[in-house]
């Protein structure tokens, strides 16, 4: 999947080798426009907007792989009770939400097992983004072993490469694709290790006792503390020339070590079609008309 501007491309190929694409416009809703200009609020609304448009684009990936072409009709007679009733977009928003709730507060009651021993504000809050960090990482080391997220990690790599490889100014080619790097300081990747980070040291401003009061303002916080977030993993980006500068962003391509892996040419394939198509659709919308779309 490739975004540009105002539209969102998926590139999927299907078990007889062909390549299918999905086409969504960005939502243009005027009040999300207003609020997207606002720093710190921008990057929250983002983030739902990015949720909704990429569980709609996942579900189409999911519908069509190893289907044979013709069977899609019978596939999206499987589609969940939940979906129906709410929509793909807002099931994303959804899940997104509950695990960063989840990533949020699971900590919380880790560290307070440990209060007999280690106890006041500041060794708390270090202890919970311990336990952040190592939950964060294990969860995305065992999932990255299975063959689904393990093939989904090769395809998030290929875009990557691809990225890389068009903002190097070469030719978009298997060949100058498969030379650059996975890691992408804009990943999505990066920024989720950003909220741990940055959310420690929000959180010292806050109490952390009694409990029950700190869960209610880790939960209050998440808003913030993910458009603080943003904001740095746009300032790192922008910042990534400068020879002392770039390392603030190191620790977020390290976690893309995790989150991508090294894709195959047919994968790369792909992820160029993909590509390719977003810049055709940008100059010309009705192309994205034509290709399957809600």
């Amino acid at each position: 999947m490739f975004g540009g501007k105002d539209h969102t491309v998926t590139a999927v190929r299907r078990n007889d080798d062909s390549i299918e694409y999905y086409y969504a416009k960005k939502p243009k809703k005027p009040i999300f426009q207003k609020l997207k200009k606002i720093p710190f609020l921008r990057g929250v609304i983002a983030l739902i907007e990015s949720s909704g448009l990429g569980a709609k684009h996942l579900q189409f990936s999911s519908e069509r792989y190893e289907i044979d072409p013709g069977e899609e009709v019978q596939n999206s007679e499987e589609t969940s009770k939940l979906q129906m009733i709410l929509g793909v977009a807002v099931v994303g928003v959804i899940s997104f939400l509950f695990g960063k709730f989840v990533f949020t507060l699971v900590p919380v009651f880790m560290a307070e097992l440990f209060s007999p021993w280690i106890s006041g504000k500041y060794p708390q809050i270090f202890l919970e983004t311990f336990f952040k960090l190592i939950l964060l990482l294990s969860y995305l080391y065992v999932i990255s072993m299975t063959p689904l997220i393990k093939r989904v990690f090769q395809y998030h790599g290929a875009e990557h490469k691809v990225i890389n490889c068009y903002e190097a100014g070469l030719d978009v080619t298997v060949e100058n694709v498969q030379k650059q790097s996975r890691l992408h300081y804009r990943c999505g990747s990066s920024f989720i290790l950003f909220t741990v980070v940055i959310g420690m040291f929000v959180y010292f401003f806050f109490p952390t006792d009694p409990l029950w009061l700190r869960i209610v303002i880790r939960i209050l916080l998440i808003p913030v503390v993910l458009g603080i977030s943003f904001e740095v993993l746009q300032a790192t980006n922008s910042l990534r020339g400068i020879p002392v500068l770039k390392y603030l962003g190191y620790p977020g391509l390290w976690l893309q070590l995790l989150t991508t892996k090294e894709p195959k040419d047919e994968m790369v394939e792909v992820a160029i079609a993909s590509f390719k198509k977003l810049h055709e659709v940008e100059k010309d919308p009705e192309i994205g008309m034509k290709l399957h779309h809600d």
